[in-house]
């Protein structure tokens, strides 16, 4: 009795945390630093015709759509450029070229719903308008493959770049490649990082290796982000996250993390039951002569699924991470970078699309987080970066 007595009393409380946590997401801009629409559309076989523009608008598929970053308070998604590592630096151009041309169409075809933006002064704008602001990010450094290209992607809209992806490629190493080509930044990716300040690009260390890291560190004139990168403490081993140490350094630097959503990025027991399952399930695969794409695969795929069903971290390890980044680093230098689209079916409980964000807010302010903390998180902390960004390359 007295447990029901208290849940009663406690009722009233997460109801105002949540009813608080959505007015402070529609009061405060939300940027997100890496959502994987456009190459999702890619992948659809998008088409540059009008039968497409209802999309990115209200569609059921995948997890960003207008009406529902509205409900979530999201504001500023930076589109992903994204350009896988397989490519050759003249492929990566064109298909950077295709999905810029894409999201400066649906902005143009959907002018009540969406704006290019190029700066935190265009976003405010665009916010104020009640619109969605587009700014875009360029994942995968490749397309760069003369110094001169760094200034072309800056003409066309991009405001940061990822300097690789999966796999080492010209400018550095990639954590996730087990070839380290350069040790770091190679000679030419010095340059394009030295390059990318004057030019008023944000530098994306996410998906860098450790050595990448501390190079760009030591070379860059201006405040670095991690657009979509998580806290390696959670995920002991994991080089794709940053550890304590670099987060630290980030500080030093001025920087900011803006926290991954994924599953196997937040929580390290989640990871190793979903590694060791895809594990076992690819075995059963190639012991069948089958890849995961084939058509007879989908039936082992689904009664394999049946008995070891997916498992999933939840909103509360995304704000655990957040805590993290403040504990080591302090409240400047944390920020959100879902990964929506691009983490497939790994999205936290709680966290399943982009209309979610409140619930971000609801555990902030349940953990003591101030407005103005969280005012920071959801836009200030990036903004900071990127206009300093600018201010530094105005100076050239």
């Amino acid at each position: 009795m007295k447990k029901l007595t208290l849940a009663l009393l406690l009722l009233p409380f997460f109801g105002f945390s949540q009813n608080k946590a959505e007015k402070l997401a529609y009061k405060y801009i939300i940027t997100d630093g890496h959502v994987d629409l456009p190459y999702r559309l890619k992948v659809k076989n998008f088409q540059l015709t009008k039968e497409f523009t209802g999309i990115p608008v209200s569609s059921e598929e995948g997890d960003f759509d207008y009406k529902r970053a509205k409900k979530g308070g999201l504001d500023a998604p930076f589109m992903s450029i994204y350009i896988p590592a397989a490519l050759n630096p003249e492929e990566g151009k064109l298909l950077a070229d295709s999905l810029i041309n894409m999201v400066t169409y649906i902005a143009d075809e959907n002018p009540d719903f969406f704006e290019i933006a190029k700066s935190p002064e265009e976003v405010r704008n665009t916010f104020k308008k009640g619109k969605i602001a587009l700014p875009m990010g360029m994942e995968n450094g490749s397309p760069i493959n003369d110094i001169s290209d760094v200034a072309y992607f800056k003409k066309r809209g991009i405001s940061y770049v990822t300097l690789t992806h999966s796999l080492s490629n010209h400018i550095c190493d990639s954590s996730y490649d087990t070839i380290r080509l350069w040790q770091g930044l190679s000679p030419f990716g010095e340059q394009v990082v030295t390059e990318m300040a004057k030019e008023g690009i944000m530098i994306d260390i996410s998906h860098v290796s450790d050595s990448t890291f501390y190079d760009v560190i030591k070379l860059s004139p201006i405040p670095v982000i991690a657009s979509h990168s998580s806290v390696r403490y959670f995920t002991p081993g994991f080089e794709r996250n940053m550890s304590d140490d670099m987060i630290k350094t980030l500080k030093e630097n001025g920087g900011v993390i803006m926290i991954n959503f994924g599953s196997t990025f937040i929580d390290g027991e989640v990871q190793k039951i979903r590694n060791a399952n895809g594990g076992a399930l690819l075995k059963i695969l190639e012991e069948k002569g089958l890849k995961d794409s084939d058509e007879a695969a989908k039936p082992i795929i689904e009664s394999f699924n049946k008995t070891h069903p997916l498992v999933f971290a939840d909103v509360e390890k995304v704000v655990d991470h957040i805590d993290r980044v403040v504990s080591l680093a302090g409240i400047d230098h944390v920020g959100l970078g879902s990964d929506f689209d691009g983490v497939g079916d790994s999205l936290p409980t709680g966290l399943k699309d982009v209309s979610d964000y409140p619930n971000i807010i609801k555990l902030l302010l349940e953990r003591g987080y101030s407005k103005k903390d969280i005012k920071k998180i959801c836009s200030d902390n990036l903004f900071r970066v990127w206009q300093k960004t600018l201010d530094y390359a105005a100076t050239y």
